[in-house]
């Protein structure tokens, strides 16, 4: 059978495929981003700023000091002392750019800052800064990451086997 060419019609899985979202990008073979939004509290700050939008808006910290205290006990820095810290000589201003442009260089920084439908999440801003310091190693800390464990090859040969008899 011939590839589809433009003598035929678009249809099928063919046409599905021409509005399909891009996969994720892969980092290191194996490895997949870190969630913004798996670290502890995230989540339920993410959840209050669907449900009340004036959470995300910067004037929000000074109403709820969860947002300061979350980002001390994450970066060990909260977004006002982010805020005043020199940045280095070389220094982008990435934190100042546009959220969309900034998801995509959290991305290549292996950062997925978005949620569940890979949109940028509502708080973002109230954490940017401090998470750019940390990557950046100029100032607060990353939080801490268990090492994922190696994979186990009797599950992997399991697998296998089972792919194998699927073929027959």
């Amino acid at each position: 059978m011939a590839p589809p060419g433009p003598s035929l019609p678009r249809t099928g899985a063919f046409a599905l495929s021409l509005f399909a979202k891009p996969a994720r990008r892969q980092y290191v073979i194996g490895m997949t981003p870190r969630r913004l939004i798996d670290l502890p509290g995230i989540a339920d700050l993410e959840f209050k700023a669907v449900m009340k939008r004036d959470y995300a808006e910067p004037e929000a910290r000074l109403e709820n000091p969860e947002l300061d205290e979350a980002s001390r006990t994450l970066f060990k820095l909260t977004a006002d002392e982010a805020e005043a810290l020199p940045r280095p000589a070389d220094w982008d201003d990435i934190e100042t750019r546009p959220i969309p442009a900034q998801v995509a260089a959290f991305e290549d920084a292996g950062w997925d800052v978005t949620d569940s439908k890979r949109r940028p999440m509502r708080i973002l801003g109230h954490f940017n800064q401090q998470l750019w310091l940390a990557i950046r190693g100029v100032a607060g800390v990353l939080p801490f990451q268990a090492d994922e464990p190696e994979p186990d090859p009797w599950a992997s040969s399991l697998a296998a086997q089972a792919k194998r008899f699927q073929k027959r």
